[in-house]
């Protein structure tokens, strides 16, 4: 979230924000209740000054101060109804203060839409069939790999069933991805609980914003993204500087809703319910949070070229970025049997947002200084859409699917056959 002496020393930029943003968060009415916030804790301050010479009057004269101890209570209990006003007052400034999303950094296009998204570069070309391509849904389902009928019939509507090889092939990709960012990317693996609790969820950004979206039992939300787990090891922690920054790499299922998206990508693998992702997380020195997004998004977009996937990876606009983000870029793959290319990962710098929210600070051993971390995360990738991806990039004319080479090691053959 923002801080509350920053907004008050940046009203226009911060109006600013929001317009860019298309956000419709109330930032007068939180001014309004930031100022008599203010002049109630003044007039407590006061109240608290006059207090103590009453105090001081009555250690003088002791048993004669019966009138200024009647003025020490009346006094008193004004305090506590004016506390009990502040408090109200703080409660419903913090209900604002976690609507409004994060300041875009400066380099970040003012936009409203996906089609105002720069194209920043592109790896690979697009592949070329001598047949129509497939898209993954139907690949899938001829080879016997993908159920989604059985799926609906377990579960309901975009769940997934994988058989055989498609089991393997989801299993040798997640692990595949995580081997290379351990081995190469300099990351430490976390293995973390699938359900976390509101404060976490509240960390992060997910609440209150994104309630509807999430799943829940009584106590707990079911993971959206290993974002939240992984943020949140460190909440109300200090980093010692000179471990910054920490990288972190996580696999989980993922559970979301996806409310607001019905009619989109009903078919396939694109929008589940549930699916698998490997997340990576970095806790950053402020002063190069910004090197850290562009590795980070090195390492996402290292992922897509060892599998030969033709990807590019565009900045986001304002109107298109996330809620707790200040930058992002979104790694897009080419998914020839679908014609388009489609998100595979997002890679985002939070600044600060977030750690003010979860508490996360750095402090270094030497100097005793410090602040609040700049927290950073991205898909490293998302497991279902890689899977979607390789079905539709490596199908061949007969309906097989040739196995990447890099992750043959890890599936034991080069060729997906129809299961019989």
């Amino acid at each position: 979230m923002l801080d509350m002496k920053f907004v008050r020393q940046n009203v226009d930029l911060v109006k600013q924000s929001l317009t860019n943003r298309g956000s419709s968060a109330d930032l007068d009415k939180l001014l309004d209740l930031d100022n008599r916030r203010r002049g109630l804790i003044q007039e407590a301050d006061d109240l608290k000054a006059k207090r103590n010479q009453f105090s001081a009057m009555v250690a003088k004269k002791g048993k004669g101060a019966e009138e200024e101890l009647k003025e020490m209570r009346r006094i008193s209990d004004v305090i506590k109804t004016i506390d009990q006003d502040i408090k109200a007052l703080e409660s419903d400034m913090d209900a604002i203060v976690l609507s409004i999303p994060n300041i875009p950094h400066t380099s970040v296009p003012v936009g409203s839409t996906p089609e105002d998204n720069p194209v920043v570069r592109v790896w690979g070309e697009k592949p070329e069939f001598a047949f129509e391509p497939k898209p993954h849904w139907d690949i899938g389902e001829g080879l016997g790999i993908l159920d989604f009928k059985r799926a609906a019939k377990i579960t309901g509507a975009r769940f997934a069933l994988n058989w055989g090889a498609g089991a393997k092939l989801e299993r040798a990709i997640f692990n595949f991805m995580l081997d290379v960012h351990t081995q190469h990317h300099g990351c430490t693996e976390v293995w973390t609980p699938f359900m976390v609790n509101r404060d976490s969820m509240t960390a992060t950004g997910q609440l209150p914003k994104f309630e509807e979206e999430l799943f829940r039992t009584d106590d707990y939300f079911l993971i959206p993204t290993a974002e939240v787990p992984v943020t949140n090891i460190y909440r109300d922690e200090t980093l010692a500087e000179e471990d910054l920054p920490v990288k972190l790499v996580c696999y989980t299922p993922c559970f979301r809703r996806e409310a607001g998206s019905y009619g989109k990508d009903t078919r396939g693998l694109i929008r589940q319910h549930q699916f698998n992702k490997v997340e990576l997380v970095r806790f950053a020195h402020p002063d190069r949070s910004y090197t850290d997004l562009e590795e980070l998004t090195a390492d996402a977009e290292d992922i897509l070229k060892r599998l030969g996937l033709h990807f590019r990876t565009v900045c986001l606009c304002t109107g298109d970025l996330g809620f707790s983000s200040a930058k992002t870029y979104d790694l897009e793959v080419w998914m020839p049997g679908m014609g388009t290319f489609k998100e595979i990962s997002s890679c985002s710098n939070f600044e600060e947002f977030q750690a003010r929210r979860g508490n996360i600070r750095y402090k270094s051993a030497q100097t005793k200084k410090g602040g609040l971390c700049h927290t950073l995360n991205g898909s490293g990738l998302a497991v279902g859409r890689t899977l979607a991806a390789i079905l539709e990039n490596y199908q061949l004319a007969d309906g097989t699917v040739r196995v990447p080479e890099a992750l043959v090691p890890y599936m034991g053959l080069d060729l997906i056959k129809p299961i019989r």
